[in-house]
C-alpha cells in the first residue's frame, strides 16, 4: 500500500471513531478514547504478567482452589477500597481527582478531574469496582509467581477486611446502646 492510501485509511478510521464517540455519548461527555487507552493498558499489563509467568515456567493449576478464590475475593475487596477510597491513599489519587467530601468511615468521595487524560484515570482510581479488576489480576499473577508471599499479603488484607467489619459492627452496637 502507498503512503497516501495509508493516510486516507488513517483519516477515515479517525473520522469513524469521532462519529462513533459523538453518537455514543449523545449530550454527555464520555471519554471513550480514555477507556480504550485503559483497556489497552490493562491488556498490556496482563500480557506482561502472563509472559513473566510463562518465562518463569510456572505451571498453571488445573482449577483454582476454593480457599484461594475466597482469599483473593476478600483481599481484592479490601485492597480495591484502600486504593480507591481511603483517606490515607488520597495522595495517589490527587493528580487525577478532586476532593468532594467524606464518604463513610475513613473513606472519601472524590470525582475524576475533567481534564483529558486525567478523567479516565480519575474514574479508575475512585471506583472500587474498576480497581478490583486490576487488583484481582495482580493478586492472581502474584499467586502464580510468588505464591507464599502473595498468600501472606492476601491473608493480611483479608484480616483487615475482617477487622473493618468488626469495627463497623462494634460502632453500630455502641450507637444502639447509647441511643437506648
Amino acid at each position: 500500500m502507498s503512503t497516501s492510501t495509508d493516510r486516507r485509511l488513517g483519516r477515515r478510521a479517525q473520522a469513524f471513531l469521532r462519529r462513533t464517540g459523538r453518537t455514543y455519548a449523545g449530550t454527555n461527555d464520555r471519554p471513550l478514547r480514555g477507556y480504550l487507552a485503559a483497556m489497552t493498558a490493562f491488556g498490556a499489563y496482563t500480557a506482561g504478567w502472563a509472559t513473566l509467568v510463562r518465562l518463569r515456567g510456572r505451571p498453571l493449576p488445573d482449577r483454582p482452589q476454593p480457599w484461594d478464590v475466597l482469599l483473593t475475593s476478600v483481599a481484592t475487596f479490601r485492597l480495591s477500597r484502600l486504593i480507591s477510597k481511603a483517606s490515607v491513599t488520597s495522595p495517589l489519587r490527587a493528580p487525577f481527582t478532586t476532593y468532594v467530601g467524606p464518604q463513610g468511615p475513613a473513606e472519601l468521595h472524590e470525582e475524576a478531574r475533567p481534564e483529558t487524560g486525567r478523567d479516565t484515570v480519575g474514574e479508575l482510581m475512585t471506583c472500587p469496582f474498576c480497581m478490583s479488576v486490576w487488583v484481582a489480576s495482580t493478586l492472581t499473577a502474584g499467586q502464580l509467581l510468588w505464591p507464599r508471599a502473595t498468600r501472606a499479603a492476601m491473608g493480611a488484607a483479608t484480616a483487615l477486611a475482617g477487622a473493618d467489619a468488626l469495627q463497623l459492627a462494634y460502632g453500630t452496637l455502641v450507637s444502639k446502646a447509647t441511643d437506648s
